[in-house]
């Protein structure tokens, strides 16, 4: 059974006749109608035991999304199924195993930290015995412990969020929700969340996450979705999605010496040769094809390489590619 089953969903917001008018001298905005579609008629599953990775600039509709799989906010269109539940209709069952932090989210300020656990573990209906257990454990695993008697006021931006994540799995839910969890964190609460995050994965727990940080995505997620303005404009691995999007392959070589490069351009699996600090790039159609042509002119030549890797785009330039061109469509 799939974790997460989105349908056909659509959330369609009604611009206001005050936005209306402070737009008139701006751009008109996505839609029409006087309607902004912030999520329009998307479908996608999430397999259980996955990291599922749902990346977009500002405003391309993650928040939106996240919301309405955690029943914050009611689809224009479409359904929602959670472990084969219908949200809308057992909200209840479905949040009962769910945890979630979303990017506003807060902890009780006044509250210490082993208070906003246990406050958390009393809503949930947790023994106290075993919520005291749960909450201790917690605040070892996130480094609070030392914390759990202050009030959660003074604690950082990168404590708070990693209080957050305490609460959220207080519960032990199948399945996290977690919206730009290492967003403005400073590096060590940024690592310690990261590596929490797989741990928590590999007992079996699906976690669902927003992200513009492609380097989080790309060490995090078994698969990522591409929404901008609303649809999804790619969905697979990291990988493939590089590969889907490859439109070059590059040789870097190192030589010991200079190298003429009129000589490497003429070969007929060679686009271009770029002249780099230390370095030339050779690009390619593809590499394997490439490379025996390549070498066999290197040899002849005697030409010493130093060191030699490949270059494939990364995800953030895929990502990038991707969203200029749904600008463009």
């Amino acid at each position: 059974m799939n974790a997460i089953v989105a349908k056909d969903l659509s959330k369609v917001f009604k611009i206001s006749k005050r936005i209306r008018k402070e737009r008139k001298s701006k751009p008109a905005p996505q839609g029409k109608n006087n309607l902004i579609y912030a999520v329009d008629n998307i479908s996608f599953e999430v397999k259980n035991g996955e990291i599922f990775g749902f990346l977009g600039p500002n405003g391309a509709g993650k928040t939106t999304t996240i919301r309405m799989l955690t029943g914050v906010l009611k689809p224009t269109n479409g359904n929602i199924t959670i472990f084969g539940e219908n949200i809308w209709k057992h909200p209840i069952r479905v949040k009962q195993i769910m945890g979630q932090v979303p990017e506003m989210a807060n902890v009780y300020m006044d509250l210490t930290g082993i208070q906003n656990l246990n406050f958390i573990g009393e809503i949930y209906g947790i023994p106290k015995k075993e919520g005291k257990i749960r909450a201790e454990n917690l605040l070892k695993k996130f480094e609070l412990f030392e914390r759990r008697f202050s009030k959660a006021k003074k604690y950082s931006k990168g404590m708070k969020q990693r209080l957050l994540l305490c609460m959220a799995l207080m519960s032990n839910p199948k399945i996290l929700f977690l919206d730009e969890p290492t967003s403005g964190l400073d590096v060590q609460s940024a690592r310690i969340i990261k590596q929490l995050i797989r741990e928590y994965n590999k007992t079996g727990m699906t976690i669902f996450m927003t992200t513009h940080d492609m380097d989080v995505a790309n060490e995090l997620c078994d698969r990522i979705a591409i929404i901008n303005k609303g649809k999804i404009i790619g969905l697979d691995s990291p990988e493939n999605l590089r590969k889907l999007k490859q439109e070059y392959q590059a040789i870097d070589f190192y030589f010991t010496d200079d190298v003429e490069e009129k000589g490497l351009k003429e070969l007929n699996s060679v686009k271009e040769v770029k002249k780099m600090t230390d370095y030339y790039r050779v690009i390619v159609n593809d590499v394997n094809s490439s490379i025996h042509e390549i070498m066999n002119y290197l040899k002849s030549n005697n030409i010493i390489i130093k060191k030699m890797n490949t270059h494939e785009p990364s995800l953030e330039e895929v990502f990038i590619k991707m969203i200029k061109r749904g600008d463009k469509n």
